[in-house]
């Protein structure tokens, strides 16, 4: 019985991070070295080797929401850019590339980036060319601030902004007070429509009140945010989200164009997890 209680009385993996992340602020950029240590140590508990297969769904089922990954600009065809922001190993980068897409994957950890480029060099074929006639886009691997401009730049010094922008576990991983400031990044970084952003949206079942990494997020949040980019939403003593009116005045907003529950998605989100599209107005 003693056993018992002392296995009963570990941490959990949750009760980890939120132990490491309460010794870093977010205030000076210092929460980013949280991240950066877990990456270090190889406490990944969040690492699901592999792609979601709801992105992958997405990708093969809702082409209509995409299009083809080319666009012309300045007369010319080019592929168009994919970012993954808080990109962990890679997986959904290559997964972008694979669909022919020029592919950014950002991490705020010089670890994790060093890890990417590790398994992209032995991912071998785990990755095929989704169609032979549209090829095989380049992956691109930044170790940079979401948040920041340093990364954002191409070998020519252009600003780049994106065709397709894919967060999945990153908003989640941000403590709600950056939620304005993540809105308004999303939107700034997001090129003009038909451009879109796609959140897989985890997790949505989790109380607020219970903290994280990862943070509660209903769909609610997404809405209320990317309709408001930038703007302050006040919350409730519980952590739950104030419903606010539809913005006139925002020049900024994101309009959700699609919403569906995953019908595939990791084991954790089962039930639970949803696929929002957003572009610009």
């Amino acid at each position: 019985m003693a056993e018992a209680n002392n296995q009963d009385s570990q941490p959990t993996d949750r009760d980890k991070l939120r132990e490491l992340f309460q010794r870093f602020s977010d205030t000076d950029n210092a929460y980013l070295q949280g991240w950066d240590e877990l990456w270090q140590t190889g406490f990944l508990p969040f690492d699901r080797d592999k792609p979601n297969p709801a992105l992958v769904d997405t990708l093969k089922d809702r082409k209509e929401l995409f299009g083809e990954p080319f666009v012309t600009e300045n007369g010319l065809p080019r592929r168009k850019r994919a970012l993954v922001p808080g990109c962990g190993r890679g997986y959904d980068v290559l997964l972008f590339s694979s669909f022919g897409y020029d592919a950014y994957g950002l991490d705020a950890s010089e670890n994790a980036v060093k890890a990417c480029k590790e398994f992209a060099a032995q991912a071998g074929d785990q990755y095929p060319v989704s169609d032979k006639e549209i090829g095989q886009g380049q992956v691109h691997w930044m170790h940079g601030d979401f948040f920041s401009d340093e990364w954002r730049k191409d070998a020519g010094g252009n600003t780049l902004d994106f065709d397709l922008i894919y967060d999945y576990t990153f908003l989640s991983a941000l403590t709600p007070s950056l939620r304005p400031k993540w809105a308004q990044r999303m939107s700034r970084l997001l090129g003009p429509s038909p451009a879109v952003l796609v959140c897989l949206e985890f997790p949505t079942y989790k109380d607020p009140s219970t903290g994280g990494p990862p943070y509660a997020l209903p769909s609610v949040v997404y809405l209320q945010h990317l309709s408001r980019p930038g703007e302050e939403i006040p919350y409730d003593k519980d952590g739950h989200i104030i419903e606010q009116p539809p913005s006139d005045t925002n020049g900024e907003t994101l309009v959700r164009i699609a919403h569906w529950k995953a019908e595939r998605t990791h084991q954790i989100g089962v039930g639970t997890d949803h696929v929002s599209i957003w572009r610009h107005k």
